[in-house]
């Protein structure tokens, strides 16, 4: 069963959503609606489903419908048609309790503008959750430390937000997040307002502690770099419709339409597809399903920039391995060329 799942999720913005809504279904484009009806189209029609424990990621251009979606998933916003559903639960039927129960304890939430109370110390910020939740002094102090160390913040514990850089002041949400211990972390362009070397300091801080902690996060971005490098899957949006989702190697492979194409067609794929990805299996290779020549041992979990230098050099076949070190494909000079420049 997935942690979340979107059902045929409508979002109008307007004075009469209700009234648009079959215009919507009927194919009127959200252009005419904003122009004749002067309604604006949210989401059209999204549906999907997020494992438990993976990094979902979510890309769009602005206006594309991402920040919507996110918002749906904890009640910030309701829908105008469709279902929301949480452990198999559709959360669009809890009551303010529920509700409120939910958002305390199943969920956090991480924001691109940090939203740290201004008079409250690092230690405070991050044991805000917890004293929600109305746990002791003590025991909210003793987890606050722990996650304010997880994020590489102690000696930190009593400065204010303003004494602090972008980046720590991000550090100090990320860790208020993750000290209610939630199965779902939201996390809407969170790192969209860092330069990029410390961007990419949070996005190595982010998977280190993913996979330790094993949540299910959904996180929001127009950045494909940030998308590739951190989503398990990948949701791309256009306009409020869900137009792909896949793993980072097949919105790369295999582009679902022009605008998923216009996204990729500048990506270093050496980055991104993986051993498994592009080798011949066993017994499509042309020598007897074993290397000739020389060769060099991948595992399949490896990206090509991790071993393209040393085949190039050394003009060698790579063998693929997986975990238990038997054979499970190869790669040739062809197969590499081919998954380079593959349009």
């Amino acid at each position: 069963m997935p942690k979340i799942e979107l059902k045929n999720v409508y979002k109008i913005f307007g004075e009469d959503p209700q009234s648009v809504l079959p215009l919507l279904q009927a194919g009127t484009t959200k252009e005419e609606i904003l122009e004749e009806r002067d309604h604006t189209v949210g989401l059209d029609n999204v549906s999907l489903s997020i494992e438990e424990g993976e990094t979902f990621v979510c890309m769009g251009l602005s206006g594309s419908g991402k920040s919507t979606l996110i918002r749906h998933i904890n009640r910030l916003i309701d829908p105008t048609k469709g279902e929301v559903l949480v452990d198999g639960v559709n959360v669009l039927k809890f009551s303010e309790n529920e509700l409120l129960e939910l958002r305390r304890h199943e969920m956090s939430m991480v924001f691109q503008r940090f939203g740290l109370f201004p008079h409250k110390t690092v230690m405070e910020n991050v044991a805000y959750g917890l004293e929600v939740q109305g746990k002791e002094l003590e025991d909210r102090n003793s987890i606050a430390e722990d996650q304010i160390k997880a994020v590489g913040l102690n000696g930190f514990e009593h400065q204010y937000p303003s004494q602090l850089s972008g980046g720590m002041q991000q550090r100090v949400g990320l860790a208020r997040a993750l000290a209610t211990d939630p199965g779902i972390l939201l996390m809407d362009e969170a790192f969209s307002a860092l330069d990029p070397l410390i961007r990419n300091d949070m996005q190595d801080q982010l998977m280190e502690l993913q996979s330790k902690l094993h949540k299910t996060i959904v996180f929001i971005t127009h950045d494909l770099d940030e998308s590739l490098k951190l989503g398990d899957h990948i949701g791309i949006l256009n306009g409020g419709k869900l137009v792909q989702v896949g793993r980072p190697e097949e919105i790369i492979m295999n582009p679902a339409d022009d605008y998923v194409t216009a996204f990729v067609k500048d990506v270093n794929r050496a980055k991104v597809l993986r051993a498994k990805t592009i080798m011949l299996s066993p017994e499509n290779y042309p020598v007897n399903g074993k290397a000739s020549g020389e060769t060099i041992k991948v595992r399949e979990d490896r990206f090509i920039e991790e071993f393209l230098p040393q085949m190039l050099e050394k003009r060698a076949v790579v063998e693929v391995i997986d975990n238990d070190g038997n054979t499970s494909g190869f790669i040739t000079e062809k197969e590499l060329a081919q998954s380079l420049t593959k349009n």
